[in-house]
């Protein structure tokens, strides 16, 4: 499992917020992609998502060009932001309704459930549980989250996935997201502002500016040195637009 990018940069009314000569990710790693608002981390996820045309270069996974295949989106799976949901759907209804378009049976869709029981509290999975819109910003996250990993993607891809979770949901979520890892030897892709959360999770750590990737690091063995790195980066005065 591997995703190639190559080249890839996307403008908005000619202004370019990405700009990516060349970036790999692998199977079994944590990518934990950080920066600060607008730096263009999740046009990065969308364009690997082929959310949003690229206005030049490709991506690649598994040697499939994103944007000229479907293949791919067998074994993704990604979590976004609330768009993703169908928000007028019971929780379990929209488990449902995600397992029958990624072809997960019932059986499989209920060990899963069950497999992330402890992380689910709160979000009502029985007949009387309330619509998706009707729960807290944190249990919709939760579902989004769940619902991208039915059917054991290979790859998976999350925006902010720590967003509007309880101290408690986030540590679960990490527990949860590191044994997926090992379990189905996947790549996993996410964003996030909360540098702790990705040195405690990621195996590696990339930091965007500008649209550009400015720094590439592998944590095995040097959490404390990137970490305090990139907290003294962050506390820097931002440069003039």
């Amino acid at each position: 499992m591997h995703i190639e990018i190559a080249e890839l940069s996307k403008e908005y009314g000619g202004r370019r917020v990405l700009n990516v000569d060349r970036l790999s990710f692998h199977a079994t790693e944590i990518v934990g992609l950080v920066g600060n608002n607008g730096a263009g981390k999740t046009t990065l996820l969308r364009l690997m998502l082929d959310l949003v045309r690229a206005t030049s270069g490709e991506v690649r996974s598994n040697d499939r060009v994103v944007s000229r295949s479907e293949e791919w989106k067998e074994y993704t799976g990604a979590y976004l932001g609330e768009s993703f949901l169908i928000d007028y759907l019971k929780p379990r209804e929209f488990f449902e309704f995600v397992a029958e378009v990624r072809g997960v049976d019932g059986t499989e869709l209920a060990r899963g459930l069950n497999r992330y029981s402890g992380f689910l509290e709160g979000t009502g999975l029985d007949t009387r549980a309330p619509l998706i819109r009707g729960l807290s910003e944190g249990n919709r996250q939760k579902i989004g989250i769940i619902a991208a990993l039915l059917g054991d993607p290979r790859t998976v891809i999350l925006d902010e996935p720590f967003a509007n979770l309880d101290p408690t949901s986030q540590y679960l979520l990490k527990s949860l997201l590191r044994e997926y890892c090992l379990r189905t030897r996947s790549l996993i892709v996410l964003s996030s502002h909360n540098l702790v959360h990705v040195a405690d999770l990621c195996s590696r750590v990339m930091l965007l500016e500008g649209g550009k990737i400015i720094r590439d690091d592998s944590l095995l063995g040097r959490e404390e040195e990137v970490l305090s790195s990139l907290e003294r980066y962050f506390a820097s005065p931002l440069p003039p637009p």
